[in-house]
């Protein structure tokens, strides 16, 4: 693949001939034109901004494209989007940012000052009737993050999921904690995590156990949440992973309702490769940790592996 860059500059209302040369002496040729509204390009925000002043709320839809040779050095939204969300936040009135896209975005020079934001994703042809029904109260948002969000590109690479180091995360400039952790997510409702439940303390390395605990929710609305199940292996033979996601369970429940979760943890999800990558499962302490995302563990416990 090649890819041939040629910067334009155009005024409205005007056509431009455009030619292209393009030879191939291998089979299966085949040549693409698209274009882009370059990152500088400067636009005029005053139809918007008119519209939006005569709004009750506005509702920004913002986002990223992407493809191959789409590859960005910054997670900010390009172009003029944060100038013109900068403005609109100028106009005092309640601004909601929709989000687009298939990545992780950095929000911090605006998330404050936005009343909401909705990471849609790519959510296909019926978007706009998902928006609407969040938006007026008739669907209650319940999506957790795949990845974690960083606060800045120089966070990056993050993995929840990391091997521990003997300092901490934390930088000079900047502390270590991403914007939004792996599995987050929020609800017009809020849920209650209590009574984590054993069924034993210990077990062999072919056993299974069970785990459960109660969820309840103390909110004012129906809504539906995701109960992640994260194991730590506390001290083995080589490093191991601050914690795992090993399970989980979306249930959904009506305003003061409660229901019992439970998991099974089977043996092979405490196993790990040990230095001849044979799959072992080594004797020792397991941290049991339940929460609604890798940052909000709200129930732990611990089980140990015997000989």
């Amino acid at each position: 693949f090649s890819t041939k860059l040629v910067n334009l500059i155009v005024k409205s209302g005007e056509s431009y001939p455009i030619k292209i040369e393009f030879k191939e002496p291998n089979a299966n040729a085949h040549i693409q034109l698209v274009w882009r509204v370059l990152d500088q390009q400067k636009s005029d925000f005053s139809s918007a901004l008119e519209l939006a002043r005569k709004s009750d709320l506005i509702v920004f839809n913002a986002g990223i494209e992407e493809g191959e040779f789409r590859d960005r050095a910054k997670l900010s939204l390009p172009g003029n989007q944060e100038p013109l969300l900068a403005e609109l936040f100028k106009i005092g009135k309640p601004v909601v940012v929709l989000l687009t896209g298939g990545s992780a975005i950095t929000m911090q020079p605006w998330l404050n000052k936005a009343s909401a934001v909705l990471d849609l994703w790519y959510a296909g042809e019926q978007t706009g009737s998902a928006v609407a029904a969040i938006l007026f109260g008739d669907a209650n948002p319940s999506g957790k993050l795949p990845i974690g969000f960083p606060l800045s590109e120089g966070q990056l690479p993050y993995v929840y999921n990391h091997l521990p180091t003997g300092r901490g995360d934390d930088y000079n400039d900047l502390t270590g904690k991403p914007l939004f952790p792996f599995g987050y997510g929020l609800s017009y409702t809020q849920f209650e995590y209590s009574q984590l439940q054993l069924e034993k303390t210990s077990m062999k390395a072919t056993d299974s156990i069970w785990v459960q605990c109660q969820i309840k929710n103390i909110g004012q609305f129906d809504g539906a949440e995701i109960v992640q199940l994260y194991i730590r292996d506390q001290l083995a033979s080589l490093a191991r992973p601050v914690m795992e996601l090993k399970g989980f369970q979306k249930l959904f429940l009506k305003k003061g309702a409660s229901t019992t979760v439970k998991f099974l943890i089977k043996a092979e999800q405490l196993s790990m490769l040990d230095e001849q990558l044979n799959t072992v499962v080594e004797p020792g302490d397991f941290r049991i940790m339940i929460g609604a995302s890798s940052n909000d563990l709200r129930l732990k416990g611990t089980i140990t592996i015997v000989q």
